[in-house]
């Protein structure tokens, strides 16, 4: 793969306070080592998932799947990247890109790109996104030279990468998604995050989902789950960061976690290390958050998550993704031709690959054929996306 995007950046770091940052990474990753929630996807001989994943899965509430993208994909996604990063904005709001013409996501309606300091926290301590960031992260001093801001987080992504439109259809990756959330599982968003070196900004301490808390049906499934596939690995300083086991408790108080920690280090977190191609599940109720990238590495992240039906169906939508509607049938017949269209575009690129059959458009006759036309029309697509 290219390198062109994984140059070191000027350096920056915690202050006075980056020998201590240093050693908690390094702890951190001893205790995800440890866990033992990682490895390839794998199959009995009937074809089911092996058991011994969701069994860490449910324990953790996460795990790594090792291994799953393949030098030919990864190649596909960074050269999409490299596309991504020349068309956006010039600046927040500008209508151009750097080479003056209609910059990614312009005029598009659905919330698209997230802008942040470079080294900042835009959401933490702020009412943003329901509230569920309470406490701000540490922002370092950004090294000299930085911009004034950053697109750290692109939603509806698919829309501006076909590469990652066909790993949303990968047939292993659909197949945990089945054995996690049942055959009739259903979309939820989908995104790109963005940390470059010197300049990735914070996701402060958070847990996802605003529906299901306080129903007598909650439990550790509720709120779904996101896959976050790698390009180019990540590290504990660049990389996502989770409290194991907090998805079984309801919703935690983060403030007093905090407190009684002294830090937004939280002592029980591990990172989530990975190395390119590698996909990371995680439960959408897992607490869970990111530090500044003062590192010299990437992490670009192919995120994309998958609800159970039944915490969907008949279901009044929340959260920051589009505007409250209560999802009906075709609401979700409608958001998940993405997987329909994003299973053929695989099976157009990849063709010795047996393809994932989903079997709700199996059951029903629905097809969908992957085109330029279809490609054409998927501007604003994720404002049908199903946020719980």
């Amino acid at each position: 793969m290219s390198t062109s995007v994984t140059a070191a950046a000027p350096s920056a770091d915690y202050g006075p306070d980056e020998a201590a940052m240093q050693a908690y990474l390094r702890e951190g990753e001893g205790r995800a080592l440890a866990l033992g929630n990682r490895g390839p996807i794998r199959f009995d001989a009937r074809g089911a998932l092996r058991p011994d994943f969701l069994d860490a899965y449910r324990r953790c509430g996460f795990y790594i799947f090792e291994g799953v993208l393949g030098e030919e994909e990864l190649r596909d996604i960074e050269a999409d990247l490299f596309d991504i990063l020349d068309r956006l904005p010039v600046e927040q709001g500008s209508p151009v890109d750097a080479r003056g013409r209609p910059a990614l996501a312009a005029g598009c309606e659905a919330p698209t790109l997230f802008w942040s300091r470079p080294l900042g926290d835009p959401f933490g301590g702020t009412d943003l996104a329901n509230g569920r960031h309470p406490v701000k992260m540490t922002e370092p001093v950004p090294p000299a030279g930085a911009p004034k801001e950053v697109v750290y987080l692109i939603l509806g992504s698919l829309q501006f990468s076909e590469a990652c439109l066909r790993t949303y259809g990968h047939p292993e990756l659909l197949a945990v998604a089945a054995a996690v959330n049942g055959e009739d599982f259903v979309p939820f968003t989908e995104a790109l995050f963005i940390k470059e070196p010197g300049r990735g900004a914070s996701v402060a301490w958070h847990q996802d989902g605003v529906t299901h808390w306080g129903r007598p049906t909650w439990d550790q499934g509720s709120h779904g789950f996101n896959f976050m596939a790698q390009l180019y690995g990540c590290t504990p300083a660049n990389g996502v960061w989770v409290v194991p086991g907090t998805h079984r408790l309801g919703r935690v108080d983060i403030k007093a976690m905090v407190a009684e920690a002294g830090t937004e280090r939280l002592p029980d977190a591990v990172p989530m290390v990975c190395a390119p191609g590698d996909v990371a599940i995680c439960n959408r109720q897992l607490l869970h958050g990111s530090f500044a990238n003062t590192s010299d590495q990437w992490r670009v992240t192919v995120n994309f998550g998958f609800h159970r039906r039944s915490s969907v169906l008949g279901v009044q939508g929340g959260g920051l993704h589009n505007a409250p509607a209560v999802y009906d049938e075709e609401r979700i017949r409608r958001r998940s031709r993405m997987i329909g269209y994003a299973i053929d575009a695989r099976r157009q690129r990849f063709p010795d690959e047996t393809p994932f059959v989903y079997r709700p458009f199996a059951e029903s006759g629905e097809i969908c054929r992957w085109s330029e036309e279809v490609k054409a029309g998927l501007k604003d697509y994720n404002l049908l996306d199903l946020g719980i």
